[in-house]
C-alpha cells in the first residue's frame, strides 16, 4: 500500500520507518551482546589463570616449607644428601620462576609473595640448618617426628598473600595496613 500525493510520488511513513529501525536496532543489540560476552568470556579466562599461577605460587612456597621435614627423615646416605640438595635446588628455581609470574600477571600481589619468600627463607630456611645438623635416621622410629616446626611467620605471611591474591582476583580487598614489612 502506497501513499501517493498529489504530485504521484510515495511519501515516506512511519510503517516504513519501523521497519527500517527495527532491524538495525536488533543488529546493534546483538554486536553489543556479542561485544559482552566476549569481554566476560575474557574476564574468566584471565581470573583462571591467575587463580592457577597463585596456587602453584603458594604450592612452590608450601614446598619449601616442608623441606625441614624431608631433610630430618632423611637416610644417611650420599645419594639421599645430593636428592635433597636436587629437590631443593628445583623448589627455589620455582620460587623464583613464579615471583616473576605474579610481577608480569598481578604486579599488585608482589609485595605480598615477597614477604612470604622473605618469611620462608627465614623460617623455613632455620629449621633446615638445624636438621642438617641432626643425626640422619637409621630407624623407622626415628621417622615420627615428636612435633610440627613453628610456621608462626610463613602462616601469617601467607595469609597476607592470600587476602592479596583475592583482590587482585575481585574476591576481597587488600588492607595496606595489615601487610608486613620487611626489614631493611
Amino acid at each position: 500500500m502506497e501513499c501517493l500525493s498529489v504530485e504521484g510520488t510515495s511519501q515516506w511513513d512511519w510503517a516504513q520507518t519501523a521497519a527500517l529501525i527495527v532491524p538495525v536496532i536488533t543488529l546493534f543489540g546483538a554486536i553489543i551482546t556479542v561485544a559482552i560476552t566476549y569481554g566476560l568470556n575474557q574476564r574468566a579466562t584471565r581470573r583462571e589463570r591467575q587463580a592457577k599461577a597463585f596456587a602453584e605460587a603458594l604450592a612452590a612456597i608450601e614446598d619449601y616449607a616442608q623441606m625441614p621435614y624431608r631433610i630430618r627423615r632423611r637416610p644417611d646416605t650420599v645419594e639421599a644428601r645430593h636428592e635433597i640438595s636436587m629437590e631443593l635446588n628445583q623448589i627455589q628455581s620455582r620460587i623464583a620462576f613464579q615471583h616473576a609470574w605474579i610481577q608480569i600477571e598481578a604486579a599488585e600481589v608482589g609485595p605480598a609473595y615477597d614477604l612470604l619468600i622473605h618469611a620462608v627463607r627465614d623460617e623455613a630456611g632455620l629449621q633446615m640448618k638445624a636438621a642438617w645438623n641432626r643425626r640422619a635416621s637409621t630407624s623407622d622410629k626415628e621417622m615420627t617426628l615428636e612435633g610440627a616446626y613453628p610456621r608462626d611467620q610463613i602462616d601469617a605471611a601467607r595469609s597476607q598473600c592470600v587476602t592479596a591474591m583475592r583482590a587482585a582476583l575481585g574476591r576481597g580487598k587488600i588492607q595496606g595496613s595489615t601487610l608486613l614489612r620487611l626489614p631493611r
